[in-house]
């Protein structure tokens, strides 16, 4: 028999670790065949026990390979002249990308053919091999990172009692029966990648900041975060209706929740692109990235037909009671600028899917009580506790006019040094006059919800 390396077979004299990049390789390719015995101008070296030298490779390929490649691999010791060597015919799997456990499912650790090599697998191609192997489904495909951690996802679990182990990751496809981690395991782990941009304007349009921010980590803690964060703005305003005075919110609750979970699950994950919510005087406009889904339209949505792009994720939040399991989110927003002349509208193209939540006190529907400047000092002065240095004081006039603040904020404000800053605002927060939020370089303070409303709040 003649041996002689090609695209489908490599040769080598003794077993090696680098064997296991040569199975990956033909495994995540068309397969081929390894010959232990031979050496690489193809003489035949033999080997002096290739019963044991099989073994080694099985438990090589057993104990550091991922996924499971054991049943795609048939071992044979044969005999030429006069030696022993060992064959292995490695079949393509169905399971790509196989990768070594050690690095992970990167291009360290995923290998292919090229020519008589084998090299290090493209982003590219790893990607392709996933979508072939695991479907178009962004959610249903093994995340390319694998070191995933959940913090975040067990706290909001935990919060609504509800069980998050191996079994009910599984079960809900996070995780395979191989112990990998789906895309959906991503979103919700706080190594998550995609992110919500959220910006408040003054007036009407972009022209002017109020804020900014941008929310990472799980889905699960942007879900929360990005709620306080327009809970917060979503001011009460008094109005008087004949001899009745009546509190009523920018935006129904139940319409912001509604917009947001909506932007979250059905949301496409494919694209890197960051969600925009925007926060104008008049409106609150939710941009999701991913049109509708093909075979529906603008009008089944108002109707009431739900296509879910993401059911896995839809699953999760359904199984946390966040959402229900059929398509009632717009329904509910409707419903809740009943009594009112204004209603949310739906705005689509190709890849966005819009939503916009008229802010309900703004235009002729109310009569809305008026607080002048000066009768707002009155109110900041008359809410303020009167033991702060003057120091502090600065640092909760600057909360109260720009409704939050961040330590890089105080130390300008200041002309202080960012550990100075970090002591007042710590100092504050621990006397319940600044609420924390967000963490390490997303952390921002505001005014605590007991001190601090929109003028003409009634208290």
């Amino acid at each position: 028999m003649i041996f002689q390396e090609s695209e489908t077979i490599e040769l080598k004299e003794i077993v090696t670790d680098d064997i296991k990049k040569e199975i990956i390789a033909f495994a995540n390719c068309n397969g081929g065949k390894l010959y232990i015995g031979v050496r690489n101008d193809g003489t035949v070296s033999g080997l002096a026990d290739p019963d044991s030298a099989a073994l080694q490779i099985s438990n090589m390929v057993r104990d550091t390979i991922k996924p499971d490649l054991t049943m795609f691999l048939h071992y044979e010791t044969i005999t030429e002249n006069g030696k022993g060597i060992v064959s292995v015919d490695i079949q393509r799997g169905a399971d790509r990308p196989y990768y070594i456990a050690k690095k992970g499912m990167r291009p360290e650790g995923v290998y292919v053919r090229q020519g008589y090599s084998s090299v290090p697998a493209s982003d590219t191609a790893i990607r392709s091999m996933i979508k072939e192997t695991g479907g178009d489904h962004f959610e249903a495909m093994r995340s390319l990172r694998q070191e995933l951690t959940f913090d975040a996802a067990e706290k909001e679990f935990r919060l609504r009692e509800v069980e998050f182990g191996p079994q009910q990751m599984r079960t809900l496809k996070l995780m395979d029966q191989d112990g990998l981690y789906s895309n959906l395991a991503l979103l919700l782990s706080d190594q998550c990648v995609h992110t919500v941009k959220i910006a408040a304007f003054q007036g009407t349009d972009q022209t002017v900041f109020k804020d900014r921010r941008e929310f990472t980590g799980s889905l699960m803690r942007q879900m929360n975060e990005v709620y306080d964060f327009i809970d917060f703005r979503n001011q009460t305003h008094a109005t008087i209706e004949k001899l009745y005075r009546v509190d009523v919110r920018d935006y129904p609750e139940i319409a912001v929740r509604e917009a947001l979970l909506n932007l979250l699950v059905h949301r496409d994950y494919s694209f890197s692109a960051s969600a925009l919510i925007s926060i104008f005087a008049d409106r609150i406009e939710f941009v999701s990235i991913g049109g509708l889904m093909p075979g529906i339209d603008l009008e089944d949505i108002m109707a009431g037909i739900s296509i879910c792009r993401n059911q896995n994720l839809a699953n999760v939040f359904y199984r946390l009671q966040l959402i229900e399991a059929y398509g009632t989110g717009i329904g509910k927003m409707m419903k809740a600028y009943e009594g009112t002349s204004k209603k949310p509208l739906i705005e689509t193209t190709r890849n966005t899917f819009k939503i916009i939540l008229p802010n309900r006190n703004t235009g002729n529907d109310i009569k809305e009580v008026s607080v002048s400047k000066a009768e707002s000092e009155t109110v900041y002065n008359a809410r303020m506790p009167k033991t702060m240095d003057d120091r502090e004081e600065l640092i909760m006039r600057y909360a109260w006019e720009h409704s939050s603040l961040t330590r890089n904020d105080v130390t300008d404000l200041l002309q202080v040094s960012p550990s100075t800053a970090v002591r007042l605002i710590k100092g504050l927060v621990k006397r319940n006059l600044l609420k924390c939020h967000g963490k390490a370089r997303n952390t921002y303070y505001t005014p605590a919800a007991t001190l601090w409303q929109a003028p003409g709040t009634p208290r």
